[in-house]
């Protein structure tokens, strides 16, 4: 990778996810540690504890997390697997709360972490793990499915960007064969028997109905379920997501 890629600009060459990930791994990841800039309880699926991971392998405009996303060298702390799990831990006995998950950037970078996280988990009294993920890696590897699929807690959310190609490489910055990535991530879910559902940003002010409809026949494809229960995201104007946007030229209205 000739530079490593922050915001998304007009000017930003298009890049390739899984080599990001690559080059990202190698900022956010040591052994079985990688960073979190914070540990916490938050209201979402009913109440669950929370860490709030470093670093990501896209670079969608419309992204609320933190600078952490873009310039991972200067943002948080490196902890193992055990460290993260009591950390969850301490959150979720402070507040109340029965469920577990990382979130933030990208959680699934650092795969001997998370693994190693969800076998803690897994020998734990809690009785679910959201993981979210933008799919790229699952798609990119089959093995880090069939892994996954040992466990019996987590619960995968799959969060789409695009329908087509020209959308995908225009909101994310990566090329735009790329899309193909995450919907092959999500057949290797299905066929693995995960706990699995799909989320997609079908913002209409940046995806057009034609755009929306391929989306949802491209999950249909898959298993008409995912379409029917997809969960369909709107952007909220966060100021991270504000500067982004503000950086890659793009104006939307706000209610």
């Amino acid at each position: 990778m000739k530079q490593y890629p922050r915001l998304l600009s007009k000017s930003l060459e298009p890049y390739d996810p899984v080599e990001l990930a690559k080059e990202t791994e190698k900022i956010v990841c040591r052994d079985d540690a990688r960073k979190y800039t914070d540990f916490y309880a938050t209201g979402v699926y009913g109440g669950i504890a929370t860490g709030y991971t470093v670093g990501c392998c896209l670079r969608c405009y419309y992204c609320w997390v933190d600078p952490s996303r873009d310039f991972p060298e200067k943002f948080g702390e490196f902890y193992t697997a055990s460290q993260t799990f009591e950390n969850l831990k301490r959150a979720a006995y402070k507040f109340g709360v029965r469920k577990l998950r990382i979130s933030g950037a990208e959680p699934t970078l650092g795969r001997k972490h998370l693994l190693a996280l969800l076998n803690l988990v897994e020998k734990s009294e809690f009785g679910i793990f959201i993981l979210e993920t933008n799919g790229i890696l699952f798609g990119a590897d089959k093995t880090y499915v069939e892994e996954l699929s040992r466990f019996t807690k987590p619960h995968i959310r799959v969060s789409l960007k695009a329908g087509t190609p020209e959308g995908f490489e225009r909101r994310t910055g990566a090329k735009k064969e790329s899309i193909d990535l995450p919907y092959r991530g999500i057949e290797y879910l299905k066929d693995a028997n995960l706990s699995f559902h799909v989320a997609a940003m079908t913002d209409r002010r940046i995806m057009n109905s034609q755009e929306r409809k391929t989306l949802f026949n491209k999950l249909s494809a898959i298993d008409v379920d995912l379409a029917t229960n997809l969960e369909e995201e709107r952007i909220d104007p966060y100021d991270t997501t504000l500067q982004r946007m503000k950086y890659a030229g793009v104006n939307l209205k706000w209610d």
